[in-house]
């Protein structure tokens, strides 16, 4: 990753050619085997001063001319290994986005794709090397591809309401999606002058982006903006009640010793620094708080609230794999799953009790240990079912929508399909491998990319001879992606049958009031299908016990 460095005002000549006029100036970019990066390009004020915790504002005109060098702040979060922007510089200063345009496509209107990163709704930013965009469109130039940067953790998703002054900030709960619809206009204002169509614009993201790109379609004030949806291992059951989230408020409050919303706003940035280091574990998905969002989200793509956009959306075989090294390692993951089932169970009703257990007595047949087994319901109930609940209701609109399942593991040890394993595939970044080891399928990664692309420029993510159906509830079509890509109809339909109705929980991860043993003052929020930070929590919790013994 490269050193932080400001971006500048040009003052002299600059290169007219892979320069991009927008509202806010005019933006120089730098070349690379014919694709023109921008980065680090301003879509709103700095939400800095009076503006913290306030509506993103829209920037202001401007005819100076500025360099686009460089990866521009990422947002506040604790620094975290496996998430790579929060290793970049950090500020309150972080909309900002980057653009990835080719040369070879002067003059010529293009697709756009709008990616929204995962990382929790705590973490991430469009410094990760993950989502660099250069060889995506270096492979595919007829994309313009974007990335762009939202307010995260306690500075994009709390809820003030109970703070003396707070009725001033209603929507704090979902800053960070509101970031997101203010870059997406901005998108629409001066895309073209990177050769971007505004008409046929797709947001896709994972995890928390693709939680992001669940709820946008949901939102009026993001209507027209996009056309298109890919949705990466995330949905909206990933989003939590106002009672849910008021509880890190009272935990910041504490934290900083601040009893108003005027002591908040008055707050350094370091003391924000510091009390988000402590309280990062427990961070807020965004608010189902009847504002920015419905407060039953699945009733209102039952209801058809959704407008009207072509949607793919999936999920990967082995989703909570993933936090096996967070929690340190396959022996704690074993213990710390054993732990969380009744954790789960605690949630049901003894009907839906048995739900669980029929579940798992199934599941014998395909995992014969019962960690692989508590894993399996987890993935069922936290990603693939939210998922397909979310289809079925888009669909029954009349909306396009198009069902994958990825299957093709990473070469790590015990990760298998886990969450985030598509992305190097996605972006063409096989050299990051991070989550995928060292046995990425370079034909695998050209179909995926294919089947992206060509949804993202007709609607239909057919590809390389594969004829890829939409979904619907009748056949419920789902394209498996792995070496051997094919597609099968009701996938694992005994399990949507069983454990479909426990969707009426809500299960989100959030875990606090679940777990009273858990000492006072630490608290379970969710990581990014709630489950992983959980774990991670209690495993904290358990090493410190051994050490203070």
């Amino acid at each position: 990753m490269e050193a932080y460095k400001k971006n500048s005002a040009i003052m002299g000549e600059y290169d007219r050619d892979i320069s991009a006029s927008c509202v806010n100036g005019t933006f120089v970019g730098k070349e690379n085997d014919s694709v023109v990066a921008f980065r680090g390009i301003p879509f709103a004020q700095p939400p800095v001063g009076d503006l913290r915790w306030k509506d993103p504002v829209p920037v202001v005109a401007s005819d100076g001319v500025y360099e686009a060098y460089h990866n521009e702040s990422s947002p506040i979060q604790t620094k975290l290994d496996s998430e790579r922007a929060s290793l970049y510089h950090q500020s309150e200063d972080c909309l900002y986005l980057n653009v990835w345009t080719s040369k070879e496509y002067a003059g010529q209107k293009r697709a756009v794709m709008v990616f929204i990163h995962g990382g929790n709704y705590g973490w991430g930013g469009t410094a990760d090397p993950l989502y660099d965009g250069h060889n995506f469109v270096k492979v595919h130039p007829e994309i313009v591809l974007v990335t762009i940067a939202y307010r995260v953790g306690i500075m994009g998703f709390i809820d003030l309401s109970t703070v003396p002054g707070g009725e001033a900030y209603p929507t704090a709960g979902n800053l960070g999606l509101l970031d997101q619809i203010c870059a997406l206009r901005y998108i629409q204002s001066n895309i073209a002058s990177f050769g971007g169509d505004p008409e046929n614009v797709t947001v896709f993201g994972e995890s928390a982006g693709a939680g992001s790109v669940s709820l946008l379609p949901l939102i009026p004030a993001a209507k027209r903006l996009f056309t298109k949806v890919i949705a990466e291992s995330g949905s909206v059951a990933l989003t939590y009640s106002r009672k849910e989230c008021r509880k890190i408020t009272d935990m910041l409050l504490k934290e900083t010793g601040a009893k108003t919303m005027r002591e908040l706003i008055a707050l350094p940035t370091e003391k924000l620094v510091s009390a988000n280091e402590k309280l990062n574990d427990c961070n807020n998905f965004p608010e189902r708080d009847g504002i920015v969002l419905p407060e039953n989200l699945y009733e209102a793509y039952d209801n058809g609230e959704a407008f009207h956009v072509k949607m793919m959306i999936g999920t990967n075989a082995d989703e909570l794999r993933y936090w096996i090294q967070d929690v340190g390692g396959i022996a704690l993951y074993k213990v710390m799953s054993r732990i969380m089932l009744p954790v789960i169970l605690k949630q049901l009703k003894p009907a839906d009790r048995k739900r669980v257990y029929s579940f798992l007595r199934n599941m014998s047949h395909r995992e014969s240990h019962r960690t692989w087994q508590i894993t399996e319901l987890l993935n069922e109930l936290l990603f693939r079912l939210p998922a397909v609940r979310q289809a079925e209701a888009h669909a029954a609109h009349g909306n396009s929508v198009y069902m994958y399942y990825w299957k093709y593991p990473s070469a790590l040890p015990y990760m298998g399909a886990c969450h985030a394993v598509e992305l190097a595939y996605v972006f063409n970044n096989l050299t990051e491998t991070i989550y995928t080891g060292d046995n990425i399928k370079a034909g695998l990664a050209a179909q995926v990319q294919q089947m992206w692309v060509n949804f993202a420029v007709t609607g239909d993510p057919s590809a390389g001879g594969i004829e890829w159906k939409p979904y619907s509830a009748e056949s419920r079509r789902t394209m498996i992606l792995d070496t051997d890509s094919h597609s099968e109809d009701d996938l694992y339909s005994t399990e949507r049958r069983l454990l479909m109705p426990l969707l009426d929980y809500r299960i989100n991860g959030n875990y606090i009031a679940a777990l009273p043993e858990i000492p006072k003052g630490v608290k379970l929020g969710a990581a990014a299908a709630g489950i992983g930070i959980a774990l991670l929590v209690l495993w904290r919790l358990f090493r410190k016990n051994i050490d203070d013994k």
